[in-house]
């Protein structure tokens, strides 16, 4: 077989036995990468570890993948420019999301022999979000309903990234405050401490004169009376 080292460096080709006397040598496993090569490609590697980065890997490109879901927004042809804004706001909320949008124009009654007040209605609207989001599927008429589909400009991805950029940020100075909040309890605390210790040996070092005093003042009566 071919062998390479754990390094990636070219070993030649030797024997299997030579091989697995060099893996064990090494405390490391001997692993096929190209099988069907002639001869075949084996490897040294620590194959424990290698099986940990292959999951490691697989879950950092599920995390990184685009998982872009498809909200939908319904309009009525007859809509006044209040509901209109709202609606928009939705989409533009969806787009920013990372999240494709349905935008779907339900035609009632007579509505649906000019469906063109639909498409005029749509083209408006991915006019006026274009800075988030583009037109994937042009607008269309399916039945009573006229469908159009706007896709994110970004990936979501991104965003999720600058979302856990933010919630990490926002952690870290929650428990910045905490820190400092705990830091100037326990300083107002000493700082009690020793004054309540200052206050003790303050009155502990007071002179105790009280009864010097009194024998004092008895000594005095008692010359006064002789």
């Amino acid at each position: 077989m071919r062998l390479i080292g754990p390094n990636g460096e070219q070993v030649g080709v030797i024997a299997t036995s030579v091989a697995l006397n060099l893996a064990k040598e090494a405390n490391l496993d001997l692993v096929e990468v190209a099988p069907n090569a002639k001869p075949p490609v084996a490897k040294l590697i620590d194959y424990g570890k290698f099986k940990y980065n292959e999951k490691i890997k697989a879950r950092e490109a599920r995390r990184n993948q685009n998982t872009a879901e498809i909200k939908e927004i319904r309009f009525r042809l007859k809509i006044d420019d209040h509901d209109f804004e709202v609606k928009k706001g939705h989409v533009v909320r969806f787009l920013n999301g990372g999240d494709k949008v349905k935008v779907t124009i339900m035609l009632r009654g007579r509505e649906q022999s000019r469906p063109i007040g639909g498409v005029e209605m749509l083209q408006r609207l991915a006019a006026d979000v274009e800075e988030y989001g583009s037109i994937e599927s042009a607008p269309k008429q399916e039945g009573r309903n006229i469908i159009m589909t706007l896709a994110p400009k970004g990936k979501k991805v991104h965003t999720q990234s600058e979302q856990r950029r933010r919630g990490a940020e926002s952690r870290a100075e929650r428990q910045a405050r905490q820190a400092a909040r705990l830091a100037a309890k326990q300083e107002a605390q000493a700082q009690a401490a020793a004054e309540a210790k200052a206050a003790v040996n303050g009155h502990d070092a007071q002179p105790k004169t009280s009864a010097k005093n009194n024998t004092t003042k008895e000594g005095s009566n008692a010359e006064d009376e002789n």
